[in-house]
């Protein structure tokens, strides 16, 4: 192999490889555009206020069921008693099926007698790279 050629293929695999990993962050402008998604029930940001869902200014890092004043599916507040923290991956794991997270969950806890019926969040984001977008845009309201 020539040295232009071997030299074009470390470029061509350096850039792979930043594409791939951005994509794994998710960008956040996208995920603002995703947002609108979610905002007939969410509001995020400086004086957000709970909806038909609970606020997700901070959710990165919150337990589950915690936002004051919002009144959660038992089986949200038992996953949160439960030690359930809304991380990166658990918020991934969780918007392509908000229920079927949370009975894994709290079965993974030994605890599947917890999970009484489905949450509040019917809307699934099957998409994983929406999910990654979306998450990055909720990342800029943590505190």
């Amino acid at each position: 192999m020539s040295r232009g050629v071997a030299s074009a293929a470390l470029a061509l695999a350096a850039l792979v490889a930043t594409s791939v990993g951005a994509a794994a962050d998710g960008d956040a402008a996208n995920g603002k555009a995703v947002f609108r998604k979610c905002m007939a029930c969410h509001k995020v940001g400086d004086g957000a206020t709970n909806g038909v869902g609970p606020v997700l200014t901070g959710v990165v890092g919150r337990k589950s069921g915690t936002v004051e004043g919002y009144g959660y599916s038992d089986s949200n507040k038992n996953a949160g008693a439960q030690g359930l923290v809304w991380t990166e991956e658990n918020l991934k794991a969780y918007l392509p099926d908000p229920s079927a997270f949370l009975k894994q969950y709290l079965t993974d806890q030994k605890k599947p007698e917890l999970f009484t019926g489905n949450t509040k969040m019917p809307f699934k984001l099957a998409d994983e790279a929406e999910r990654a977008d979306v998450i990055a845009y909720l990342k800029t309201f943590s505190k």
